[in-house]
């Protein structure tokens, strides 16, 4: 099956777009990227989808090939008739300002930029901002690096089921395409002439004016580039079948964190509770993940729940706490589950300090967690 039929079974089997849907699709300029915006293109023009718009976000990071990658966007989008957002970031700055990973920062950088996007797309073809989607073009291949790179140095609840094909307004139709697949598509519609070559004056040398390719993607010293040239490439010359088969262990994988997701839902509710003790939200609705940002309580009857789901549990808690562009350590998860004794009984007076300068303690109303200043704050009260 071609690339064009894969993504429309994804689509299709997944659910992951509905009648009416706005798709902001994210485009590099990459073969993937490209390769999306061709295939979305035709399934709209086939009235499979339907308003579609783009975005490209130039990090400032590669100089001229930078710009020339928004060039060869900008080309793509006019010709394919897709109305596009533009955007620059000077993602080296902002990571020098705040002192965080060059990468991180890009990835929460474009995210942002999406946001904003998909609202005013949303705003402009008057669509509900709940049916607007952000359509990335992860493959196959992304999922097994991404697990090979968690298999190295290590992943919490969840980490070995790859990316998601829905992560709440983002959808991966591609997920089930390989890299080679997209570009050998990509080269099919340049042989049928119907391959575009209006984007073609700003392509990289190698790739026929097809797509653009990122040099850093070969500099082992990245970790996910090292990852790609080094690891997988052994690992399929030892298994002709890799993507087929750990896609599929991914899959099953995922299907079990499901069912995990689905049991921590009910601890939650059942034995978590807001910092104060409180067992609702602001107006009385049942409390959510988001009531938990600036802490919770483990009631007494966490004690008795079974050890892998009391990990799951405090590992979501902590990455509410902490934001989502933070690991959460193993040492903090188990230092927050140390407050319990072995018998189940929070242990009175045990206090620790872990990552984010939250503060652990333990009495017998269970084991809370909130930021130092609140500990020392409600101890200065007491």
């Amino acid at each position: 099956m071609d690339a064009y039929g894969r993504m429309k079974e994804t689509i299709a089997e997944r659910g992951l777009v509905q009648e009416g849907d706005a798709l902001l699709l994210m485009v590099s300029g990459g073969s993937d990227s490209t390769a999306l915006a061709r295939l979305a293109a035709r399934l709209r023009d086939e009235g499979r989808l339907g308003a579609l718009d783009m975005l490209h976000v130039n990090h400032k990071l590669r100089g001229k090939d930078a710009d020339d990658d928004a060039r060869f966007v900008a080309a793509l989008a006019d010709e394919l008739g897709i109305p596009l957002f533009s955007c620059e970031v000077d993602v080296a700055g902002e990571a020098a300002r705040c002192g965080e990973n060059v990468e991180a920062v890009a990835r929460r950088e474009r995210y942002a930029a999406a946001e904003e996007a998909v609202l005013s797309m949303c705003q402009h073809e008057a669509i509900p901002l709940a049916q607007g989607k952000i359509v990335t073009a992860h493959t196959v291949d992304d999922r097994i690096e991404s697990f090979y790179m968690r298999s190295i140095v290590g992943t919490g609840p969840g980490g070995f089921r790859g990316m998601l094909y829905r992560n709440g307004r983002v959808v991966r139709p591609l997920l089930d395409c390989t890299r080679e697949g997209l570009r050998a598509y990509l080269e099919g519609l340049a042989a049928g002439a119907d391959g575009g070559a209006a984007a073609g004056d700003a392509s990289a040398p190698g790739t026929g004016g097809l797509w653009r390719e990122d040099a850093t993607n070969a500099h082992t010293d990245r970790f996910r580039a090292y990852v790609r040239h080094e690891i997988v490439p052994k690992a399929r010359a030892w298994n002709e079948g890799l993507d087929a088969t750990l896609g599929r262990t991914m899959n099953l994988i995922a299907d079990e964190d499901d069912m995990l997701e689905a049991m921590a839902d009910d601890v939650v509710a059942a034995d978590v509770a807001a910092p104060d003790g409180s067992r609702t939200g602001e107006g009385g609705r049942p409390l959510e993940d988001a009531d938990f940002a600036e802490g919770f309580l483990l009631e007494p009857s966490f004690g008795c729940v079974l050890r892998p789901l009391q990990r799951r549990v405090v590992h979501r808690l902590l990455q509410e706490m902490l934001g989502a562009g933070q690991r959460v350590d193993a040492a903090s998860v188990a230092a927050v589950l140390d407050g319990f004794a072995d018998d189940g009984i929070p242990q009175g007076g045990y206090v620790a300090n872990i990552q984010g300068n939250l503060a652990v303690s333990a009495n017998k109303l269970g084991v809370r967690v909130e930021p130092m200043a609140a500990f020392r704050s409600r101890r200065n009260r007491a």
